[in-house]
């Protein structure tokens, strides 16, 4: 079965996501589980845990149909000790909150150089990251997003995903979720069946689709390899449908959440419709 949602807001309260998801016709979701531009946050309210678990139950949300986004403020692979260290505390702080709350992965982008060290000291400095965090939890997966490339961001391409990976001593609590924007925009082109067939070869090649927990459903502004992240909603972009189609159709992305970040959320019920109506032709 495929999970198709959106990132929903969990304003007033995480127990309020899926509340939102339903109202939209979502059969997955993904939220943030604290204020994203921010670097602390109160424990969760008394009765809030217990508030999301009991409704993600009433209106059929299992934990693989959830996809959690950490804050953007975060930067595993910061080439400032004191810096990183900060982020490698907000990141655990990520990971402890969606334990508590029943949340088996979360979605994070794994970080920038600063054009102050190497890529590949950075790149380190993500998997230890990733290693002292799953070291202080439980039952959640670090889930690593691809990234368009713009600036000093890493994860773009799928082998500094699969460089990461290799360092991560527990393989069974790491994976990856690919943006279709992110990656387009990074120079894999998804505008034909035969382009998606090659790039999801490639992802398999190089990281393994056994490590894929999610997707990010977006159309691309910009043209293919601009390394510019600007989504657009599905078929209004330079991917156009056939991409979607493509996913929507293949088994192999069956029982992951597959969720819409495209910017205008009036046309989110519209698309997950569209979306499932392909998943069933």
């Amino acid at each position: 079965m495929k999970y198709f949602g959106a990132h929903v807001s969990a304003s007033g309260g995480v127990m309020n996501a899926p509340v939102n998801a339903h109202a939209i016709g979502a059969t997955g979701f993904a939220l943030f589980t604290k204020n994203q531009r921010q670097w602390t946050a109160k424990p969760f309210a008394e009765g809030e845990i217990a508030g999301f678990r009991t409704t993600c139950g009433e209106l059929g949300y299992a934990p693989q149909q959830i996809l959690p986004h950490d804050s953007y403020l975060i930067n595993l692979g910061h080439p400032d000790p004191e810096a990183l260290a900060k982020s490698r505390e907000a990141f655990f702080d990520e990971m402890r909150r969606c334990e508590q709350l029943g949340l088996d992965r979360l979605n994070f982008h794994p970080g920038s150089h600063l054009r102050q060290i190497s890529e590949e000291a950075s790149l380190d400095r993500i998997a230890e990251s990733i290693n002292l965090a799953l070291d202080r939890t439980h039952g959640v997966t670090a889930v690593l997003e691809n990234t368009a490339g713009q600036g000093s961001n890493l994860g773009y391409r799928f082998e500094q995903l699969a460089y990461i990976i290799e360092r991560v001593e527990d393989k069974r609590r790491v994976g990856v979720c690919i943006d279709t924007c992110h990656a387009f925009a990074a120079g894999y082109d998804l505008r034909t069946a035969e382009a998606c067939d090659a790039t999801f070869a490639e992802l398999d090649r190089t990281v393994g689709l056994e490590y894929l927990r999610g997707m990010h459903l977006n159309d691309a502004l910009k043209p293919l390899a601009s390394r510019v992240d600007r989504h657009a909603p599905l078929g209004d972009g330079q991917i156009g449908w056939e991409c979607f189609r493509y996913i929507a159709r293949d088994r192999r992305f069956d029982e992951m959440p597959l969720i819409l970040e495209t910017p205008d959320e009036s046309r989110w019920p519209a698309e997950i419709a569209a979306l499932k109506a392909l998943s069933e032709a």
